[in-house]
């Protein structure tokens, strides 16, 4: 099995301003692009090579393999969780009843899930998930750790690796995470529950 590149489902402006196109050219055409190479390449005639992406996320040991498909399998999240900017973009539906069950209020969870993303230490991602009782939790995830290890089943991701926001927003990680709120695709990251 060969892993290919998740299709994007807007056109690479389609971001704009929040993330622009030079930045989705560069993060998704080449940083992804890279990760899907390196995957495939490094997975080729060992037992990783017949395991779907998830599975390798699990029981890949630190190192190349698992940090790889664990980029794949974040940045698949990411990029497919997105549509057009819309002011005052708010969940509705299950996700929302979720978020005011688990968190009290959307602006409570945007604040708590904002902190996680701006203090996370060094490149990494914080992920929104929802854990074996069923309950939505917070994580800060290093490198290219996903929630999948801890058993949780991962449904928004942000990425603050630098190459995310850094040619939009340079080194002012909190304006990118406050912005991204508004292309958030609250109908995919509802599927995902």
């Amino acid at each position: 099995m060969s892993f290919d590149m998740p299709k994007l489902p807007y056109a690479t402006n389609a971001l704009e301003p929040v993330i622009s196109q030079q930045t989705i050219e560069f993060h998704y055409g080449k940083h992804l692009q890279n990760y899907v190479n390196t995957l495939n390449k490094l997975i080729e005639g060992t037992e990783y090579a017949s395991k779907p992406l998830e599975e390798i996320v699990k029981t890949a040991p630190a190192g190349g393999i698992f940090n790889n498909a664990g980029q794949l399998l974040n940045h698949t999240l990411y990029f497919l969780q997105f549509k057009s900017p819309v002011e005052n973009n708010k969940p509705i539906g299950k996700i929302a009843e979720a978020i005011n069950r688990d968190f009290g209020s959307f602006e409570a969870f945007q604040k708590a899930f904002g902190d996680a993303a701006a203090t996370l230490f060094g490149s990494g991602w914080a992920f929104l998930s929802v854990d074996q009782n069923g309950k939505l939790v917070i994580t800060q995830e290093p490198n290219g750790a996903n929630p999948v290890v801890r058993g949780y089943k991962p449904i928004f991701g942000l990425d603050v690796w630098e190459h995310a926001y850094y040619l939009d927003y340079q080194n002012r990680r909190a304006d990118h995470i406050k912005a991204v709120w508004d292309i958030v695709d609250w109908d995919v990251v509802g599927s995902r529950l």
